[in-house]
């Protein structure tokens, strides 16, 4: 008896160490635990499936508006600035695919070689191209590079023609890149960047792909969204993207309301610009009422069901 309980620990623990044993990508179970306050669709890898109708909608959100929601909500550390932009009067939202990159050390290097391998990766080219291999469209390429410009460009023109047949999107890295008159040629295609070298990557080395992240002062996730600008980035929870997209939304029907009702002179700046008074969101909700739905940019529904909410 004693030598089956003893058989039976040693099973167990191996069980545990072989369930548990990490590869080079988060795995599903993984994601979904980092995630576990999406409720909706999720993609095979695990990853939040937010609607690309919420991601286009997203691009009219102001950098500020999402950076005041998430703070509101305790998110202080969604924020990253002072990048170099291939396309600066672009804007980008898409869902994350994170990459992390690391300082070349030739004995986890191999190990990271042969996880990829039992991953089906290309071991012969560079591991800098699997995380390309698993974006699909609308997912945006998110790489900490730890700020690395020289040595360290993580794409040239031929990846990103790659990152963009898969996903139709852009990058975001805290790190550098190459040929960008190459990259500049590629329609549609868009990223930020810490800055641009003519150097090849060297001496730096994937080390994780759908994992936890930093970008500058950022934390990012997996299956973020992200929203992208000439004035930063900001990543935001999967679980509150829609919640943030409609009130950032309510507050620029607001906006209209306010200047309107001040070119009419019904109210002063002084009551536009301060706490408003049951009287204008009396007037402001009966003002919604007559509002265009082909000007809105929500759903007649999506409206009502916010505004129901601000009253309970």
């Amino acid at each position: 008896m004693k030598n089956f309980k003893i058989v039976l620990v040693l099973f167990c623990l191996t069980y545990h160490f072989q369930g548990d044993a990490q590869g080079v990508t988060g795995s599903v179970e993984y994601i979904k635990e980092l995630t576990s306050q999406w409720k909706g669709e999720r993609f095979d890898d695990g990853r939040p499936k937010v609607t690309d109708a919420l991601l286009s909608r997203m691009k009219n959100i102001q950098i500020e508006e999402a950076w005041g929601f998430l703070r509101s909500r305790g998110y202080n550390n969604q924020y990253e600035g002072e990048w170099e932009i291939i396309h600066p009067e672009g804007v980008m939202t898409g869902r994350v695919v994170t990459a992390q990159y690391m300082p070349l050390r030739p004995d986890y290097q191999r190990l990271i070689k042969l996880k990829g391998a039992e991953e089906k990766r290309d071991t012969i080219g560079g591991s800098n191209s699997w995380p390309i291999q698993q974006l699909v469209p609308g997912d945006v390429y998110v790489a900490d590079g730890y700020g690395r410009i020289i040595d360290g460009t993580l794409i040239g023109s031929n990846l990103g023609n790659a990152i963009y047949a898969n996903s139709q999107n852009g990058v975001i890295f805290n790190g550098g890149v190459r040929d960008v008159a190459g990259l500049l040629d590629i329609e549609g295609f868009n990223g930020w960047h810490k800055g641009a070298d003519p150097s090849y990557l060297q001496e730096e080395m994937l080390s994780a792909i759908n994992v936890p992240i930093r970008i500058g002062r950022a934390t990012v996730l997996p299956g973020d969204v992200v929203l992208a600008n000439r004035h930063g980035t900001i990543f935001i929870p999967s679980y509150l993207a829609s919640e943030l997209v409609l009130s950032s939304e309510i507050v620029g029907l607001r906006d209209i309301f306010g200047f309107q009702r001040l070119r009419e002179k019904k109210y002063t700046a002084g009551q536009i610009d301060t706490k408003w008074t049951d009287e204008i969101n009396k007037d402001f909700e009966n003002w919604l009422k007559s509002y265009p739905d082909s000007k809105l940019p929500m759903t007649r529904k999506e409206l009502n069901d916010y505004m129901d909410s601000r009253k309970n």
